[in-house]
């Protein structure tokens, strides 16, 4: 017998809604609007199951789907981990992901919170292997439809490049867009282009970005002003060091169009002669290469731009064994005394070098939509491409400050050199996204120590610890008599899903308490543990997941 509608459990709904762009947001009823209410209406028709339409409203607008970083998304992440809410709605299963890799984790945050979703126009039951499969095959081919979109823009822009077109991004100094939309091509702005003419001139008169800079600056030379759509007003601002070397070394002022290391002939005219370009070049690359030379493999690059949490910097130094060399990092003070101090720290060079270098490209990569401060698909290809080109040089160079704490790295980054580097504007970055921090770790084995980037040793995992307290709840209830498969079936899992998660229930206490307080290794996360074959034995548990065995 069905139970009655009175005694059916309250489903809380969740819509969630999204736009690739900004376009016609601005409008009384737009593209979120009706797929709220196309939302409401099923979660309506589905009243008699008891489908409840939450309070919160989870919109993105303007945000991809290429990437789960999105302010409403992140929410509804949220509110799901905090257990309130059941069931999501979306129109189309794209609205959620475009990225099957996105979606796969999705689900499995989605299965451990026991929380399903549901889409207004196709028909999908999660709770079944069809439902999933037809779910997979549907968003592979929404990313190959985002991916063949993107390379199709890219195509074009690349094809159009080559031609001479102008294909949109931040106006260079010197130059305006053509009158007539239709024509891609740049104007001379005569007023900007002396300022421009006398830039490279001074810079072949003197040699040196620093003292250009402040002639610039004592003649009153601004960055260029640019007013956007929204009314936004940018530049005129005194021209800064990056600002000039960008200048100097952009070939749009001899008539042609960068993309990426290529350049080709432009449609418009140029700024700045054959002759006086390559001179400049000449002497900039002369400057670059003796650079090149003080920073050779082996030196300190992180030198004067790294402290430890005291305010004391951290200064190169080197060890030497046979014939080989070791470079250190190490906190003035043990370098000025000679005596040991524990907060004190000694750093290896080339790990720390390569760490950090790894962290500021995983942050520029992660944080693109962010990075400017009006964001458009134009900017974002063009900021992604210049990123792209990035070393771990490159990377390095880029930073102003990094601060070591226990545990924690702060890095900030220069926008100067970023702005510079992308072809930007220093005003159109938003400087909150410079600065961030990333968790670290020492480990010792004998005489080596090892850096290790990731999450913090104290760092508690709330998902690997919610499945602990389930697979120790589902063995009680086994123990009682109750089977599998009944307690897959209220999950909505497989079997086979239960038998995985269930082992959790037979690690050591002195694992579960390690997990508890956030000791585990930084490698083992959940997905490790469900693929893992635990030993049955305490003491080979404890090595087999990497835990410390001085420990």
């Amino acid at each position: 017998m069905s139970p009655s509608s009175s005694e059916k459990r309250t489903i809380r709904c969740a819509i969630y809604t999204r736009k690739s762009s900004d376009e016609g947001l601005d409008q009384t009823f737009n593209s979120l609007d009706a797929q709220r209410e196309a939302c409401e209406n099923y979660i309506s028709s589905q009243r008699h199951e008891g489908w409840k339409l939450a309070q919160n409203r989870y919109d993105d607008g303007g945000l991809s789907g290429g990437t789960l970083e999105r302010p409403a998304l992140q929410c509804l992440l949220d509110d799901i981990e905090a257990g309130k809410i059941d069931l999501i709605v979306v129109y189309k299963i794209d609205r959620l992901t475009r990225s099957l890799s996105d979606f796969a984790k999705l689900v499995d945050q989605f299965d451990v919170a026991n929380c399903s979703f549901v889409s207004v126009t196709q028909s999908f039951n999660t709770s079944t292997s069809m439902g999933r499969l037809t779910l997979n095959v549907l968003l592979s081919f929404a990313q190959f439809e985002r991916e063949v979109t993107a390379e199709r823009i890219r195509d074009k822009i690349a094809a159009s490049k080559k031609k001479g077109y102008w294909m949109g991004g931040l106006l260079p100094l010197g130059y305006d867009s053509h009158p007539d939309p239709k024509v891609r091509s740049l104007v001379i702005n005569e007023t900007e282009a002396e300022t421009v003419r006398a830039i490279f001139t001074l810079y072949r008169d003197e040699g040196c970005l620093r003292t250009v800079r402040q002639a610039a600056s004592d003649r009153g030379y601004r960055s260029k002003h640019r007013v956007y759509e929204n009314g936004k007003v940018t530049g005129s601002g005194p021209l800064r060091r990056g600002q000039i070397q960008f200048i100097l070394r952009n070939p749009v002022y001899i008539g042609r169009i960068r993309h990426k290391t290529e350049s080709y002939e432009g449609l418009h005219s140029p700024i700045i002669d054959r002759a006086l370009w390559d001179e400049v070049q000449g002497m900039l690359d002369s400057k670059s290469q003796k650079r090149s030379l003080r920073t050779a493999p082996g030196k300190a690059t992180l030198t004067g731009c790294i402290f430890d949490e005291t305010g004391d910097r951290l200064t190169p130094t080197h060890s030497k064994k046979g014939s080989r060399r070791h470079r250190y990092y190490i906190s003035s003070r043990l370098l000025s005394t000679g005596a040991a101090d524990a907060a004190g720290w000694r750093l290896p060079a080339r790990q720390l070098e390569q760490s950090v270098a790894d962290a500021v490209l995983q942050h520029l990569s992660s944080r693109l939509p962010y990075l400017p401060k009006a964001p458009s698909p134009v900017i974002i290809n063009q900021l992604k491409s210049a990123l792209d080109d990035l070393t771990a040089r490159s990377a390095l160079s880029m930073i102003e400050k990094t601060i070591v704490s226990p545990g924690t790295l702060q890095i900030t980054l220069c926008p100067d050199t970023l702005s510079a580097h992308a072809g930007f504007d220093r005003s159109s970055l938003d400087g909150d996204q410079l600065k961030f921090a990333v968790p670290f770790q020492l480990k010792r084995r004998g005489v080596e120590t090892r850096i290790i980037m990731g999450a913090d040793k104290g760092q508690q995992d709330a998902r690997l610890i919610r499945m602990l307290a389930l697979a120790h709840a589902w063995l009680d209830e086994i123990r009682s008599g109750t089977l599998i498969k009944d307690i897959a079936a209220r999950h909505g899992w497989q079997s086979a899903m239960v038998r995985q998660r269930i082992q959790l229930a037979f690690l050591s206490p002195r694992i579960v308490a390690a997990i508890l307080e956030g000791r585990q290794p930084t490698e083992l996360t959940l997905t490790r543990l469900i693929a893992s074959d635990i030993p049955s034995d305490w003491d080979e548990q404890w090595a087999a997941l990497g835990f410390d065995a001085a420990a």
